[in-house]
């Protein structure tokens, strides 16, 4: 077997709406086309990814992401262009994101061009490019580290 992707990611956000008009504006400017907007539910799919954000709990609202925790450490979008990273980083700018590091080169792949940035309850969200197949092809052998 070899699976074909990613189906979806599924986030929960403590405020609906606020996460609502951030993924409302980024996600169709990476090119993702929405699925279902409904009361409690957005979901956009696009590149072979889906991304579906929903309500948390009523009595989680007041914790904040932890990437540290167990669970999701962050999310990387591909982007087919090192230029598409840096419209990103404008975007968000004008989003008024929390910028974990600015467009800037890594380690992890010959190429690696990525920025990091934080959605409205902190979850970490990355756009990279890599030349290639990059990271993609198995056949590649990858610098040693620890991503951060």
């Amino acid at each position: 077997m070899e699976i074909n992707g990613i189906a979806h990611i599924q986030l929960s956000v403590t405020d609906f709406a606020a996460s609502r008009a951030f993924y409302g504006r980024l996600l169709p400017a990476l090119g993702m086309h929405v699925q279902y907007d409904e009361p409690g539910l957005f979901y956009c799919i696009g590149g072979r990814t889906g991304l579906l954000i929903t309500a948390c709990a009523p009595e989680l609202r007041e914790e904040r992401f932890n990437q540290r925790r167990a669970g999701l450490h962050h999310v990387c979008f591909r982007a087919r262009e090192r230029a598409d990273v840096d419209a990103v980083h404008e975007l968000v700018r004008e989003l008024g994101c929390v910028i974990a590091h600015a467009p800037e080169e890594g380690p992890w792949a010959k190429g690696y061009y990525s920025l990091l940035f934080e959605d409205p309850d902190g979850i970490r969200l990355e756009i990279n490019h890599v030349p290639g197949k990059g990271n993609l092809d198995p056949t590649v052998q990858l610098p040693r580290g620890r991503p951060a």
